[in-house]
């Protein structure tokens, strides 16, 4: 499995045979470095419905003719868009031909915002992506919540998606304890220095990461992590 970051919540997550998308958020992120056209994937997952994570979910899958794998409201909105959607909801799994996706617990909100005000599109979710025999977990926009004990409980992660922005989501010291309680091999931040008021050190994480036994990788916008 190789993850690649693309800012804010963003991944790129690929094998030799198949390459997903989640959170897309790139033509507003100004530390992206691809445009939505650069991206070529099968299917876009999102968390949830506000702009940071699904600003360019809509361009992306009707130009790659994608699935939007997403929580059932959210999945729907973009279906009355005329797009392929794979609706699901929290603690449901299904077999995708790239690996199976469960959907999970996450503390936080979920809108997308129109001229006439926002749209609830349903609760947000992470995921539990396995692909290739690797399991990722992508925490989504969350705070830190007992249940990702259980989350570790039942399934054996190899590498954490958590943020650590503060503010709007758990901070580093919450992620911390977030990711001992999933038991990650191996954790990554996101969710930080994308704006001023998420800004977090994301080096000193890893570090800190590493002083409790846990892989910590702090990827810089375009790099990639093989697992």
């Amino acid at each position: 499995m190789k993850v690649t970051y693309h800012g804010q919540s963003c991944f790129i997550i690929e094998n030799e045979a198949h390459r997903i998308i989640v959170d897309p958020f790139l033509s507003g992120n100004p530390n992206a470095c691809i445009t939505p056209d650069d991206v070529d994937v099968s299917h876009v997952l999102l968390t949830h419905g506000h702009a940071d994570h699904v600003l360019d979910a809509e361009a992306i899958a009707r130009r790659c003719d994608a699935v939007i794998i997403a929580p059932n409201e959210l999945a729907n909105y973009y279906g009355d868009k005329g797009l392929n959607i794979h609706p699901m909801h929290l603690g449901g799994k299904h077999d995708f031909p790239f690996g199976r996706v469960k959907l999970t617990l996450a503390f936080h909100g979920s809108g997308i915002e129109t001229e006439n005000g926002f749209i609830y599109v349903g609760p947000p979710c992470g995921f539990l992506i396995t692909m290739g025999g690797k399991t990722l977990y992508h925490a989504g926009d969350t705070g830190l919540f007992g249940d990702m004990k259980i989350i570790g409980q039942l399934n054996d992660i190899d590498v954490a998606l958590l943020p650590i922005g503060d503010n709007f989501t758990m901070g580093p010291e919450d992620a911390l304890l977030a990711a001992e309680w999933v038991r990650a091999k191996h954790a990554i931040p996101m969710h930080y220095n994308t704006f001023p008021l998420i800004a977090q050190d994301g080096v000193q994480f890893a570090s800190d990461l590493k002083a409790k036994g846990i892989d910590g990788i702090a990827l810089k916008v375009g790099e990639s992590a093989e697992f």
